[in-house]
């Protein structure tokens, strides 16, 4: 990946959402310019949803959504709408197709949208075939209560004016925090630490570090990097003790014991967790670590599914901590990519990685789901921070 490339979870996530073959595919083609999604008349052809990374002009880098339509029947259509629901988790922004009929679907998928905060655009498609748009588009104005912008996705009709209903519904909040937030300014010396074991394989960095190097050059920052073993003599060789040093959380104590005093310690886990997600609900929730008895339950996620490593921060090294601080018959259950559970009462304690992967949507949509059901959350970096019994000596 370059570095002036913008990953997936950094993009405005807009989904299609509608019946099947109300043209969500064809609408995701005339937004692209190309033949992104399948086209058929059969119902039910998109099975999964589809995702595309764009630019649209004056919003800026997104990914499109092509979702299953949420009429689906069966056993299989029963989990393709599943899988449809999954997607509203990580949507900035929804596009939803309406059809004159039984109105009532569209407005309870439009209420659950909005109950999450996600921006609704009301489209009526295939105007190019209708005989009384006018009148549908009173009927959908009388039942949702929003006009709907009226297209032709196969005359690619009207996708200017869904692009500047995006731009105008664009999530206030969406702008992307600094990952290093206030920490440092222009001139100031920033440290990483990198261990370059089996999560970042020979010849790569892992997105994280990539991320926040690219944001330190954009903010004009002098950096410098190291491996955990290089620590004291990178120290040695610096001219001035660095401002921040930003450490692979796995190596949270051996960095602390040799920093200097005057330096600002972190980890990329840690800067993740504020980035993505809510930083201070993060540092709540590692304090759940101290009431967990042998007979408590944790759920450690994952955001990328990834095949088992030896020493896996998430399947090994973390499980070994908490099994060491807690007793051996703790129950620790693992999670990836977009398996989470509805149900979290059943748990103590949550555990996330630092959801390079995901967009801040989908981080808050886990955080706010755990937190309805009473149940506190915390990211990898946090915990590591805490069972470390450093937490109150780092910065984010």
């Amino acid at each position: 990946m370059s570095l002036n490339h913008t990953p997936s979870a950094n993009r405005l996530h807009i989904a299609i959402f509608g019946r099947r073959n109300s043209g969500k595919s064809s609408l995701i083609n005339a937004l692209t310019g190309q033949d992104t999604a399948l086209v058929s008349d059969i119902p039910g052809t998109t099975t999964d949803p589809v995702n595309k990374a764009m630019e649209l002009h004056g919003i800026g880098p997104c990914v499109l959504i092509d979702t299953p339509g949420f009429d689906d029947e069966g056993t299989l259509g029963e989990m393709r709408i599943e899988r449809t629901l999954k997607a509203i988790e990580r949507t900035d922004m929804a596009l939803l197709l309406c059809e004159e009929k039984d109105l009532q679907v569209e407005k309870a998928w439009m209420q659950q949208m909005k109950s999450k905060n996600i921006p609704v655009i009301l489209i009526l498609n295939k105007t190019d075939i209708r005989e009384n748009t006018p009148s549908i588009v009173a009927l959908i104005e009388s039942e949702l209560q929003q006009k709907p912008i009226t297209i032709s996705a196969k005359e690619k009709q009207g996708m200017e004016d869904i692009r500047m209903a995006i731009l105008e519904k664009m999530p206030q909040d969406f702008e992307q925090p600094f990952i290093t937030g206030n920490l440092v300014e222009e001139n100031d010396l920033v440290l990483l630490v990198m261990p370059q074991d089996i999560q970042a394989p020979k010849g790569r960095l892992i997105l994280p570090q990539v991320q926040t190097m690219r944001e330190l050059l954009d903010k004009k920052c002098l950096i410098m990097s190291c491996t955990t073993d290089k620590l004291a003599q990178t120290l040695q060789a610096l001219a001035r003790p660095p401002k921040l040093i930003i450490t692979d959380s796995q190596v949270f104590k051996t960095v602390y014991e040799q920093k200097p005093k005057e330096s600002m310690l972190t980890s990329f886990s840690v800067l993740m967790a504020g980035y993505k997600g809510d930083i201070q609900r993060f540092i709540e929730g590692a304090s759940a670590i101290d009431r967990l008895t042998e007979n408590s339950r944790v759920l450690i996620a994952e955001a990328c599914a990834h095949a088992p490593m030896t020493e896996d921060i998430g399947r090994v090294k973390i499980p070994r901590l908490l099994r060491k601080k807690i007793g051996e018959r703790l129950q620790i259950d693992m999670v990836s990519g977009s398996d989470f559970p509805k149900d979290l009462s059943g748990y103590d304690l949550i555990i996330h990685c630092g959801a390079c992967m995901f967009n801040r949507k989908h981080v808050l949509s886990r955080l706010d789901n755990a937190s309805t059901q009473h149940v506190p959350m915390t990211n990898y970096g946090i915990i590591l921070a805490h069972l470390t019994g450093i937490l109150d000596k780092i910065v984010y």
